[in-house]
């Protein structure tokens, strides 16, 4: 069997493919930084020859600019919108047997700070957002079509493979360079927002058992167990014994994008998911890494 991961080089790529890998399926890594072969999911050419060329059993499409900002309105655009169309097409016009699934987020729904599951309505109040939401919409619409396309809605999930400017692995990269010698201050916004920790190996394996089942398509991926990111900074200077107080400068007159994010997760728990790791384990590794 084959598989191709389009945003193979993010961490989420990276688990997946090990994950494959285990599973001896072929697997093909595409990132526009660096894969075999090197391209991008939103160059319909490209996208179209790739997979007519491979006729892979499964096409993960992982390809996106995390950032949810405004200035990312054309990039998320192409990587998101652009490459679902890109791929869906391809599988529709030359590999109809192909199983495709879609990231999706936890930001493009409403958030009334209760638990959000698949039937939560859709909010599009920001670029990201919308992106994500077309990219279901266009999913929805070649199902129709008799293929199979999946998505996954992810809520926060790290690991060591995190980028660096991301707040969790920030912090925990700031505490290892305190723990060191160090004596850095980092700015954060407010320490109060609650949020998932989940594993992203973990992520990956409810991905997995999503796509190899015909009865659910569509699925909230996370713990339904929300830490504060005060939690966070905790866990990561308690490991190396230091005070988080005195590194620590709280940006002023920050408004965070949500107080709280998180999941209902009973739907993918029900095909036999369940996370392994809590947020102490996924401190421990990504403090240890």
């Amino acid at each position: 069997m084959k598989a191709i991961i389009f945003g193979a080089s993010g961490q989420d790529g990276f688990y997946l493919r090990r994950l494959l890998e285990r599973q001896n399926i072929e697997t093909t890594g595409i990132s526009r930084s660096g894969g075999e072969p090197n391209g991008d999911v939103a160059d319909w050419r490209f996208v179209e020859k790739t997979i007519k060329d491979y006729q892979p059993d499964y096409v993960f499409h992982l390809a996106a600019n995390s950032t949810t900002g405004h200035e990312a309105v054309f990039d998320n655009h192409a990587a998101i919108s652009g490459g679902t169309l890109n791929i869906l097409e391809a599988v529709h016009r030359h590999s109809r047997k192909t199983k495709v699934f879609l990231s999706g987020s936890a930001v493009q729904f409403e958030n009334n700070k209760t638990p959000i599951d698949e039937n939560t309505p859709f909010a599009a109040l920001s670029p990201y957002a919308v992106s994500r939401i077309h990219s279901v919409y266009a999913g929805r619409y070649y199902r129709s079509l008799n293929l199979k396309i999946y998505v996954g809605y992810f809520f926060n999930h790290d690991s060591p493979r995190r980028a660096a400017p991301h707040v969790n692995q920030k912090i925990a990269l700031a505490a290892k360079r305190i723990a060191a010698g160090g004596d850095e201050k980092i700015e954060i916004g407010d320490i109060r927002v609650k949020k998932e920790f989940n594993f992203a190996g973990d992520v990956v394996e409810a991905v997995w058992r999503l796509v190899n089942q015909a009865e659910v398509y569509e699925a909230v991926i996370g713990c339904g167990i929300a830490h504060s990111i005060a939690d966070w900074l905790d866990l990561c200077f308690g490991r190396v014994n230091a005070d988080w107080r005195k590194h620590v400068i709280i940006k002023e007159n920050y408004k965070p994008e949500y107080r709280i994010l998180v999941s209902n997760p009973a739907l993918i728990k029900s095909l036999g998911w369940q996370p392994e790791t809590n947020i102490g384990d996924l401190a421990e590794m990504m403090m240890e890494e």
